[in-house]
C-alpha cells in the first residue's frame, strides 16, 4: 500500500490529475487571454503591443512569487501555501475581469502570477513525497496532463470570446481556481502537511545557499534551464519558421504545433514507463544523446533549406528528448533535499524563465532570415547539456534519496 491510500488520501490516479490541473493554472492564465489581446487593446484604448507587455509582466510576478514562495513552502508546509495561492488568484482573476484602465490590469496581472506562484511551487514536492524515487515518472504523469493546458487554452479562450467578452476570461480561470480549491480544501491531505520534520529550520538566505551549494547539483540546474532555453526557443521562432521561412498556412501551422505537443507528451509516457526500470541518470543521458543527433539533423536540413517535412522529421523527436531530459534534471535535484524541496524548485522555475526570456532577444540578434539560427542555438544548448552531463566532475556525486 502506498502511503496515500494508507493514510486514506487521493489515490494516484486522482491525485495527479488534481496536482495537474494546479500547475496548469498558469498555461491557462497565460494563454487564455492572447485571443483576446485586440478587443482588450481596444477597450482601453491603446496599442495592442502595449497589452502584450502584461504577458512579461505575469513572468515577472510568476518569478518573483516563486521566490518568496518556495521557501515559505519549506518553512511552514506545503497546504497553507496552496491555499492562499489558489484563494487569492481566485479572487484576482475575477478583480481582473473588472478593469477599468490598462495600469490597473497591468498591477493585477503581476499579482495575479504573484499569488499563482504560491499554489504551483509546492506541487513538485507533493509529487516527490508520493513516488519518492520515481519521482521521474511521477513529474512525467503530471507534465503529461498538464500539456493539454497550453493546447486548449487559446481555443477556449476564442470560445468566450464568440460567446461573451474578455472579461469573461477572467471570470472562468476565477471560478476554475475555486473549484481546485475546493478540491485541496476536503480532498488534498498528504502526510507531510502533519510531518514537521520535513520543514527547513534554515533562514530565507540560509535556505538558498543550501540549495546552491550541495554537492552534484549546480549541474543539473544548469542542464534543466538550458533545456527550457531551447524549448523557448522553439516557442518563440516556430511561427516565423513555419509560416514566414516555409510559407504555409496558419491551419498548416496549427498541425504542426500539435505534432511537436504530441511529441513532448510521447515522450514523457515513454520516460514514465522506463525510468523506474533504468533510473533518471541513465534516461538523461539518453535524451541528450537523442537531441545532439537531432539537433544536429535539424541544422543540417536548414543550413541545405530543405522542404519543412524535413525540419519536422527532427524537430518531432528533439522536442521528446527536451521533455526526458526536463523531467529528469527536475526528478534529480528534488531527490537530493529533503528539507528544501520548495526553494529547490523557486531555483528551477525562476532562473528557466529568466532565461527562457533570453529566447527572444539573442535569436533577433542571429536573425538572418532562416531557420538556421534558431536549430543552431537549439543544437547548442544540447551540446552544453552534453559536457555538462558527460563531462562535469561536480556532477560525479552519489543521489540522495
Amino acid at each position: 500500500m502506498t502511503n496515500l491510500q494508507s493514510s486514506n488520501q487521493l489515490p494516484r490516479w486522482l491525485l495527479l490529475p488534481l496536482l495537474a490541473s494546479i500547475v496548469a493554472i498558469t498555461p491557462l492564465a497565460i494563454d487564455m487571454y492572447l485571443p483576446a489581446l485586440t478587443e482588450i487593446a481596444r477597450e482601453f484604448g491603446t496599442d495592442v503591443t502595449i497589452v502584450q507587455q502584461s504577458l512579461s509582466t505575469y513572468l515577472a510576478g510568476y518569478g518573483l512569487g516563486m521566490l518568496c514562495f518556495g521557501y515559505l513552502a519549506d518553512k511552514f508546509g506545503r497546504r497553507p501555501l496552496v491555499i492562499f495561492g489558489l484563494s487569492c488568484f481566485c479572487l484576482i482573476s475575477l478583480a481582473l475581469s473588472f478593469s477599468s484602465n490598462m495600469d490597473v490590469f497591468f498591477i493585477l496581472r503581476f499579482f495575479q502570477a504573484f499569488v499563482g506562484a504560491a499554489a504551483t511551487v509546492v506541487i513538485p514536492g507533493y509529487i516527490k513525497e508520493t513516488y519518492k524515487e520515481n519521482t521521474a515518472k511521477g513529474m512525467s504523469y503530471v507534465s503529461l496532463i498538464m500539456m493539454l493546458a497550453p493546447l486548449i487554452a487559446p481555443a477556449i479562450g476564442t470560445l468566450i470570446l464568440d460567446v461573451l467578452n474578455w472579461h469573461w476570461i477572467f471570470r472562468i480561470l476565477s471560478i476554475y481556481a475555486f473549484v481546485l480549491l475546493f478540491f485541496v480544501l476536503f480532498k488534498l491531505k498528504m502526510s507531510s502537511d502533519k510531518d514537521k520534520s520535513v520543514r527547513t529550520e534554515k533562514s530565507f538566505l540560509g535556505a538558498y545557499k543550501t540549495v546552491f551549494t550541495k554537492p552534484g547539483v549546480r549541474a543539473y540546474i544548469a542542464s534543466g534551464v538550458l533545456t527550457s532555453f531551447a524549448f523557448f526557443c522553439y516557442l518563440t521562432a516556430s511561427s516565423f519558421v513555419f509560416m514566414e521561412v516555409f510559407k504555409v498556412d496558419k491551419l498548416t501551422f496549427s498541425t504542426l504545433f500539435s505534432l511537436n505537443v504530441g511529441s513532448l507528451m510521447f515522450a514523457n509516457v515513454i520516460n514514465s514507463r522506463l525510468s523506474p526500470k533504468f533510473g533518471s541518470k541513465v534516461m538523461l543521458k539518453g535524451g541528450i544523446v537523442i537531441g545532439l543527433i537531432t539537433a544536429s539533423g535539424l541544422t543540417l536540413v536548414n543550413w541545405l533549406q530543405l522542404d519543412y517535412i524535413y525540419t519536422m522529421v527532427f524537430l518531432m523527436p528533439l522536442m521528446g528528448s527536451l521533455g526526458i531530459i526536463s523531467v529528469s534534471c527536475d526528478a534529480i535535484v528534488l531527490l537530493k533535499f529533503k528539507n528544501e524541496t520548495g526553494t529547490a524548485t523557486a531555483v528551477i522555475g525562476t532562473l528557466r524563465f529568466g532565461c527562457g526570456a533570453l529566447a527572444g532577444p539573442i535569436l533577433a540578434i542571429l536573425y538572418t532570415g532562416t531557420a538556421v539560427p534558431f536549430a543552431g542555438v537549439m543544437l547548442t544548448s544540447i551540446f552544453i547539456i552534453g559536457l555538462l552531463q558527460f563531462f562535469y566532475k561536480g556532477n560525479k556525486t552519489k543521489m540522495t534519496k
